[in-house]
């Protein structure tokens, strides 16, 4: 690899870096080429990202960011698997590492936080953003539709009372 796609490499792994809410490091010696091609393409679908890259690069492209803790994890060969939404990349690497002994989670950071193995795994346990948002719409929504039932319940009730009177009469 030349200085200058050096250079771009390391550019773009600050850039992914920078904007992301949570990294998750992990040794993936000895996985298959097919074993890692599921994992970029559970981590794309729960919207993260998955890079390989040496750790010198990934060291030069963590300063500067709040993940630069994670320096230290940094040994042997890694993979950084990362999201925007702090649950999502624990979640599938902590579900991949489950089906894989080969794949060993390290630790990580979420923010300045710097995470080992039990963190992120505990992350991966948490509700993702999705499912706290529908539980809130559920609790917003609750109220709203006891209401209108209470309203509702005190007609349905004569007219279970009048069509009561009306059969007995016929």
């Amino acid at each position: 690899m030349e200085r200058a796609e050096k250079r771009e490499v390391v550019t773009a792994l600050h850039d992914s870096l920078a904007k992301t809410g949570v990294v998750v490091v992990a040794h993936y010696a000895g996985l298959t080429v097919a074993d890692m091609t599921k994992l970029r393409s559970d981590m794309r679908s729960a919207g993260g990202q998955v890079k390989v890259a040496k750790n010198r690069l990934v060291k030069l492209a963590l300063e500067g960011t709040d993940a630069k803790g994670i320096a230290d994890l940094l040994k042997g060969p890694t993979c950084l698997a990362f999201s925007e939404d702090p649950v999502a990349a624990p979640k599938v690497a902590v579900k991949f590492a489950k089906g894989n002994e080969k794949f060993i989670i390290l630790g990580g950071a979420m923010g300045t936080q710097v995470l080992d193995a039990k963190g992120v795994n505990s992350l991966a346990s948490l509700p993702s953003l999705d499912e706290l948002r529908g539980k809130l719409i559920g609790l917003i929504q609750a109220p709203a539709s006891k209401i209108a039932r209470i309203v509702n319940e005190p007609g349905s009730q004569l007219a279970r009372v009048f069509g009561a009177y009306g059969n007995k009469a016929a």
